[in-house]
């Protein structure tokens, strides 16, 4: 079957940054909506037209991924607001920021702890990836037509790949998080 929207592939792929690293490997197939919500649309306009067995190399551009790096999205917070086995790494969901936290920071944000100082704590609401041009290699494992709930909730189950414009948030492996 040919690669076409709203129908459903799984896919396997390497992923790395524009220096070469290796940032995620997914060596077990996954299942995505093309023509859902599951993938940049820079990923689903490749795979259109290939078939299982195909691989497909892409570069990806930040405003075609994880958006550009937002300065504004960096934010100084008082280290006693937080709990005492704060590390860094950590993160906090917007909307549950502990409370002495600053009031304009997005609640629709995943904020990362980045830097942990005496009385200051150094949060970060751009996805990790944010502002990196991403090379990623895609193998089709398997194609399939999609359900009608596949279709009528946007999603094969899983978002690896689509996020929110502003902040960027990607379940998938650790790095993507």
């Amino acid at each position: 079957m040919e690669i076409t929207q709203q129908c459903v592939v799984a896919l396997t792929w390497t992923l790395k940054d524009s220096l070469g690293e290796v940032l995620d490997v997914l060596d077990e197939p996954v299942e995505f909506l093309v023509g859902g919500d599951d993938l940049f649309e820079v990923i689903e306009t490749a795979l259109q037209g290939h078939t299982t067995g195909a691989t497909v190399n892409l570069h990806i551009e930040p405003e075609q991924g994880f958006g550009e790096f937002n300065d504004q999205l960096i934010f100084l917070e008082p280290r006693s607001a937080f709990p005492p086995e704060l590390e860094e790494g950590m993160t906090f969901e917007g909307v549950a920021l502990p409370a002495g936290c600053s009031a304009h920071m997005p609640q629709d944000a995943l904020y990362t702890v980045t830097d942990i100082y005496p009385d200051h704590v150094v949060l970060d609401g751009n996805h990790p990836l944010a502002g990196i041009a991403l090379h990623l290699t895609v193998q089709v494992r398997a194609v399939r037509e999609a359900t009608e709930a596949e279709i009528g909730c946007g999603s094969a189950g899983t978002g690896f790949f689509k996020v929110t414009p502003i902040h960027s948030m990607a379940p998938g492996s650790d790095f993507l998080q």
